[in-house]
């Protein structure tokens, strides 16, 4: 019956003098009543805070028994988290999104390198190279006498754009 009266309870914090008329306004029989109430209410808060206690206690031993500590159940709290984050709709269309983006990035890098690899292969047969080449070996040859085992510098121009080339290939292939 007390808990289901509409008069309105005070809160904490309200003037003391509406506390006090409306103590007035109740009958000594209803004041007892609610003293009795409220009593109760008290003991099934400290009867509760002392069964939370021991259930927490309980909850610690049998922790301690499995070799849980509060590193593993961090690592387990954030595991659990990540998979309901990746299990969102938000989470999978951003992914896929990232994904596409991914794919067109590698395809342009990929096309970036065949038109540098094609670039290189005009600027080598262009006739100014092909003199500057030219230029170089004779400068080379006069220097330092034969040629060396590692090629001429257009092959060494060539061979790094095909290289260039095929590793962005690899990497697309195997994504």
């Amino acid at each position: 019956q007390g808990l289901l009266r509409s008069d309105s309870i005070p809160e904490v914090g309200e003037d003391a003098a509406a506390t006090v008329g409306m103590a007035e306004t109740l009958s000594e029989e209803e004041q007892d009543e609610l003293r009795k109430e409220l009593a109760k209410v008290e003991e099934e808060i400290q009867t509760l805070s002392q069964v939370l206690a021991a259930k927490e206690k309980h909850l610690a031993e049998i922790k301690r028994k499995l070799g849980i500590n509060s590193l593993q159940e961090l690592r387990q709290n954030i595991t659990k988290s990540w998979q309901d984050v990746t299990s969102t709709t938000a989470y999978k269309k951003t992914s896929e999104t990232l994904s596409q983006a991914g794919q067109k990035a590698s395809a342009a890098f990929s096309s970036v390198g065949s038109v540098i690899t094609k670039k290189f292969e005009d600027v080598r047969n262009s006739p100014t190279f092909k003199s500057f080449e030219e230029k170089v070996e004779s400068l080379k040859s006069k220097v330092g006498g034969s040629k060396p085992a590692g090629g001429d510098f257009g092959d060494v121009l060539n061979s790094a754009a095909n290289a260039s080339a095929t590793e962005t290939i690899a990497e697309q292939t195997q994504e």
